[in-house]
């Protein structure tokens, strides 16, 4: 039986990260994925030789001195092939027909945004330096600092909401900065303001996208576990956690050999982690019980689209294109209605050519939406559930088509993924894009810290603080630092 320090379950971007912090503090480490590709929300996938992203599509903060350039730096992830978005319109968001740009900067993003609604100065003035701050302070839960993380743990415990609405006085400028919502979950009755904040400022600083898909994160990532002596294996399904001398010490691995280790490291949800451990005398059944009743967010049904070459020219921003009169509602809605929403995102085109050669459409989707076709295989859902899938993206390439004339005359093929093909390829419970819904009013009880009742077992991914790359980065170094011993500080990802 082969032995580790550590086992990591999941090779997602947050397992990956986690195996990576300890393989380079010198701990002998395994990744267990039990896909063939590594990733998860990070995976690509090709359809007659173009490839698609599953759920990365841009990042922000990438920027030098920026906050994920700094992550991004101590994980040796800045050499891939990053492509700056418009600093001028990085996102467009069209609300009641009428366009609006985006912009990098926070002076920028202010003097822009009051152009469009020049009542608001003095409002959008005190939001910008709100995010300003939020942004530019973000590596403070990182500090020893009790007073500094009880300012980052506060805004946890507002509603985003209930900020804006306080804060911004314009119906349409509430509407207008809550564009970009595809990106995160929004809910008047639950949204953390911080996780608000802290989002919407990272793109604010800078946006990129990836030049050929988020999967080489991924596989970077896991050549450099490789390097430092660590172990990444795919189809290696992990179907038990065992018990031995109150501890957990092996990891049983469905048509393979078992593993043991000293510690183990969960990226898969937490509920399916406690599936794993239930056989232990660490899990009682109240803790079980709310773990796996937590509510998980929304999912997405996604378009991917392979355009007609030279039939489209390639934007370099993302457009969000709203169909409501209130954005905050876009993720109650169900499969029989019209989309509310839609995102649109382009690839990168080869060679930088002027035509872009595929597009994705996302629009929030329920798990009730599909739940009745849970347990079917993938290619073998049925005749209802392909009928709702069509019916679906034609509905999404009209809505787009209305703001991008001429995209719908340039589609060549499209492949369609729901929440239930999401839970399929990325083990993410009901599908959800964002994992457990955060709960500002239930704080203690949603928004979870990496420890278990398992001695050594932890947590990380998005189901912990702040989803996203930037919020699973930030979180893999939380994890780790259990297990270093350490308390979480700046210090232990610089040079």
């Amino acid at each position: 039986m082969k032995n580790y320090d550590v086992v990591v379950i999941g090779a997602g971007l947050g397992g990956l990260q986690s195996a990576y912090i300890l393989a380079k503090k010198g701990m002998k480490v395994c990744v267990l994925e039990q896909n063939r590709l590594l990733g998860g929300c990070l995976q690509t996938f090709s359809r007659k030789g173009t490839n698609f992203d599953t759920g990365f599509h841009y990042v922000g903060g990438l920027d030098n001195g920026q906050p994920l350039y700094r992550l991004f730096k101590y994980f040796n992830l800045l050499d891939l092939p990053w492509h700056k978005l418009d600093t001028n319109g990085f996102d467009e968001v069209y609300f009641n027909d009428k366009s609006y740009m985006f912009v990098n900067g926070y002076d920028n993003f202010c003097q822009k945004m009051s152009e469009y609604f020049p009542n608001s100065v003095n409002q959008l003035n005190v939001y910008t330096k709100f995010l300003k701050h939020v942004g530019e302070d973000i590596f403070d839960s990182f500090s020893n600092n009790p007073e500094q993380n009880m300012a980052g743990m506060s805004l946890f415990g507002k509603g985003a909401y209930n900020y804006l609405t306080e804060t911004i006085s314009d119906p349409i400028l509430q509407n207008v900065l809550s564009g970009t919502s595809p990106k995160l979950s929004l809910n008047k009755q639950k949204l953390p303001l911080y996780t608000f904040a802290q989002i919407n400022s990272s793109f604010i600083q800078s946006a990129y996208r990836l030049n050929g898909g988020g999967m080489q994160i991924a596989q970077s990532l896991a050549n450099s576990i490789e390097k430092l002596g660590g172990e990444v294996f795919t189809n290696a399904k992990v179907v038990n956690l065992v018990e031995q001398n109150e501890k957990l010490a092996i990891a049983e691995i469905e048509n393979n050999e078992p593993i043991q280790a000293k510690y183990f490291i969960s990226n898969v949800h937490p509920a399916s982690t406690i599936r794993l451990a239930e056989n232990t005398s660490f899990v009682r059944k109240i803790y079980k019980k709310r773990i796996t009743t937590l509510e998980n967010g929304f999912g997405m049904f996604t378009v991917n689209i392979k355009l007609k070459p030279g039939m489209f020219k390639y934007l370099n921003r993302n457009v969000y294109i709203h169909n409501t009169d209130d954005i905050w509602t876009e993720g109650e809605q169900l499969a029989s209605e019209l989309p509310r929403c839609v995102l649109v995102s382009f690839a990168v085109p080869k060679n930088n050519q002027e035509y872009a050669e595929n597009v994705d459409l996302l629009t929030p989707m329920l798990w009730s939406d599909v739940e009745k076709f849970a347990g079917t295989k993938i290619g073998n859902r049925g005749e209802e559930y392909e009928t709702l899938k069509f019916e679906k993206s034609q509905q999404l390439i009209n809505l787009a088509d209305k703001y991008l004339p001429g995209l719908k005359n340039a589609v060549e093929n499209i492949y369609t993924s729901t929440p239930l093909t999401y839970a399929d390829y990325t083990a993410t419970e009901n599908g959800s894009a964002f994992g457990i819904t955060k709960d500002y009013d239930r704080l203690v009880y949603t928004l979870l810290t990496p420890k278990t009742p398992i001695p050594n077992l932890w947590l990380t991914g998005q189901n912990l603080n702040l989803h996203g790359i930037l919020g699973v980065s930030m979180t893999s170094f939380f994890s780790c630092a259990e297990i270093l011993g350490e308390s979480p500080s700046i210090k232990m990802f610089e040079y």
